[in-house]
């Protein structure tokens, strides 16, 4: 049992240091071009990174109107035009996979919508509500189910300051704007309540990304803003005058009340 238990342990050893070896003793053995020829196969499949090897993202076309997949085109070629990708492969891929973010929202958000048009017009009112109330359900349960695959996909090609310019760009730009507004309209902020501002922001844009249509984009970064204002009053800051003393720094007329 025991030598058998050795004998294991020296292949499992021996199979981890093959490369090692491979690497190190057989191209002074063979000759170093003979040997790197020979051994150049080995290294290619075994460890070239998943990255260099990686497959065209395929635009998820097929089937939809040619009209909505060119405006989709569009818009996500815009947020890539805005990222600074050098590389002609690695824009395209971006792109696609935006692309299929938008598609894949459409179908969930849409799949929803029929579910409830057909509940309000073929179901009698003690069952209307609940296959509503079911299909929104349903709606959000694949929406979480989906939500992450974006920022993974992105991360094969992108950077981490990119994928953020990838979440601003299909919301609008909100979470840099608004943020921005906040510095500028109460410059004492400390470094913790800027830190949290932002963490707030983000968080709205998360569930924003997913939203339906623009309107409920908007209204996530809204139920976020009054999150923000009310956490603002709480700390001892008085938003009217600091709002007002922001529009007199600016020169900006104050809105009609």
């Amino acid at each position: 049992m025991m030598t058998q238990q050795i004998t294991m342990a020296v292949k499992k050893e021996v199979k981890w240091l093959l490369p090692f070896y491979l690497f190190t003793f057989l191209p002074s053995i063979m000759g170093v071009k003979k040997g790197v020829k020979w051994l150049l196969p080995f290294y290619l499949f075994t460890f070239l990174p998943s990255t260099t090897l990686a497959q065209t993202v395929k635009l998820n076309s097929d089937g939809r109107d040619t009209t909505y997949v060119n405006n989709i085109v569009k818009r996500s070629q815009k947020i890539v035009d805005g990222l600074g990708i050098t590389a002609d492969s690695t824009a395209l891929n971006v792109r696609n996979i935006i692309a299929n973010r938008y598609f894949l929202l459409n179908d969930i958000h849409e799949e929803c919508a029929q579910s409830k048009r057909y509940a309000k017009d073929s179901l009698d009112s003690w069952l209307r509500n609940a296959a509503i109330e079911q299909a929104e359900q349903r709606r959000d349960a694949l929406l979480y189910k989906h939500h992450f695959e974006l920022e993974a996909a992105l991360s094969l090609y992108i950077t981490p300051e990119q994928i953020e310019g990838v979440k601003d760009g299909m919301t609008f730009g909100v979470v840099p704007k608004t943020y921005q507004a906040h510095l500028e309209m109460i410059p004492s902020l400390t470094d913790f309540e800027k830190q949290q501002i932002l963490a707030w922001l983000k968080e709205a844009r998360e569930f924003a990304m997913d939203a339906e249509n623009s309107n409920k984009k908007h209204n996530w970064f809204g139920k976020y803003k009054g999150r923000i204002n009310n956490w603002l009053s709480a700390r001892g800051y008085d938003l009217v005058r600091e709002r007002e003393g922001w529009y007199q720094r600016i020169g900006m007329q104050q809105p009609a009340k």
